[in-house]
């Protein structure tokens, strides 16, 4: 089975984008699959397990590959995960997943379901997005059935050579029974969807191309069907770090978990060395101008940096938002001034009045992990309250810290800052 598109330049608009814009790491037949994106309406999957309420920017390659599919004539499909979220998927895992309860799952799938929206227009047409759930058909499926229908088509011989499995067995880190039937449930996801929607290829990272390639192999013994698979490269930052990762937490995409301004600022910090990736993965903009941008030296680097804060910030949230943290940023960091719409959180007044160590006020402010990490940053001359260096660990701030607006401004380094806001 062909895994590479590296000696092979496609004809459909779909893969050609996807090409030049950096997305892909394998593809099975991708002569055929290029035939057949040329000659109808291709129906393509990616599924999105439930396990947090939101989805964070490491999921946007996978959202802006179905958002490329729609825009070139094809029918995205997002998959959510309201089945297999009972299980856990094990890739790129070294611990078991916490099992959630299923009113959780549920609650968690109506808050990522309303990031999707900015990205797909869901509807009836022949490309209009679709979001089926997994659990309509795996809640009511019987094991015995499963394992005799589904069962014989894997080998555990093939499946302990899957990385996910290695990696836990390799660590001696337990792999539970319940994961170990994941890989077997998301490759009846793809037979589920082909049988009901016509779906003809499942797209996803590259971690996961031991599922689809079960999946694939599965329609073919079990329908006769030729499917594809197609996956990305994983995307890390120049540091290594993974993606959607900072040093407060994920950058979520609902805006209840990381406003506006959090988002546009992640994007505005990007390394230089990831710039032009970024813009070819994450916005719009021509691949002329992204090389344009890419190619800009020093200081001039800075300017590109905006153009991809505000195309990703204006895409999830609107121009509006997107204006508004430019200029928030603007002010905050440019001009040097209080901005009424940096991102804010609310204090008790009593607790001012009887005094917060300023350790606890960062932490609650999530400029700091720990009362460790908080002393460091102090001591390294990067705590700031009210733009004037804290240069003592053990400050108690109180109501005599108030500026002229009521409020108080801590600052963690040049990019990082909160207003605390009495109740």
């Amino acid at each position: 089975m062909t895994n590479t598109i590296d000696n092979y330049t496609p004809k459909s608009e779909f893969l050609k984008v996807m090409l030049e814009r950096g997305f892909i790491h394998q593809c099975t037949n991708p002569e055929e699959l290029d035939k057949r994106l040329q000659s109808s309406v291709v129906s393509a999957y990616i599924g999105f397990d439930c396990t947090a309420s939101s989805l964070h920017v490491g999921s946007l390659v996978q959202i802006m590959m179905l958002r490329h599919l729609q825009k070139s004539g094809h029918r995205p499909i997002a998959l959510m995960g309201g089945g297999t979220t009972k299980i856990g998927d094990p890739s790129g895992k070294d611990e078991s997943r916490k099992i959630l309860t299923y009113d959780k799952i549920d609650q968690n799938m109506e808050g990522i379901k309303t990031s999707f929206t900015r990205y797909l227009n869901f509807g009836d047409g022949p490309s209009d997005a679709i979001m089926p759930n997994n659990a309509d058909w795996l809640d009511s499926i019987m094991y015995i059935d499963l394992l005799r229908n589904v069962g014989p088509h894997f080998t555990i011989n093939r499946m302990l050579t899957f990385e996910s499995v290695k990696m836990r067995l390799d660590r001696e880190n337990p792999l539970t029974f319940l994961e170990f039937n994941y890989m077997i449930l998301q490759a009846y996801d793809f037979v589920e969807l082909q049988r009901r929607a016509g779906c003809v290829m499942q797209m996803g990272g590259s971690d996961q191309w031991g599922n689809i390639i079960n999946g694939v192999e599965l329609n073919r013994r079990m329908d006769q069907k030729e499917v594809f698979g197609l996956t990305t490269p994983l995307i890390t930052l120049a540091s290594g770090a993974k993606m959607g990762k900072t040093a407060s937490g994920a950058v979520w995409l609902n805006e209840n978990l990381c406003s506006s301004y959090d988002f546009w600022q992640f994007w505005r910090n990007t390394a230089d060395e990831d710039v032009g990736r970024f813009l070819a993965l994450f916005t719009e903009l021509p691949m002329d101008e992204v090389r344009r941008l890419e190619a800009l030296q020093g200081q001039e680097i800075n300017e590109a940096k905006k153009v991809l804060a505000n195309a990703v910030t204006q895409m999830l949230h609107g121009k509006e938002a997107a204006n508004k943290a430019e200029e928030t940023a603007k002010k905050a960091f440019e001009d040097h001034s209080l901005a009424a719409n940096l991102p804010t959180i609310e204090i008790i007044k009593s607790d001012l009045e009887d005094g917060i160590p300023v350790s606890e006020l960062y932490i609650k402010a999530a400029l700091g992990n720990s009362k460790g990490e908080v002393r460091r940053l102090i001591k390294g001359g990067g705590a700031k309250i009210n733009d004037q260096k804290i240069t003592d660990g053990e400050m108690i701030v109180s109501l005599d810290h108030l500026n002229d607006q009521g409020n108080i401004k801590l600052s963690a380094g040049k990019k990082r800052h909160i207003l605390v806001m009495l109740k």
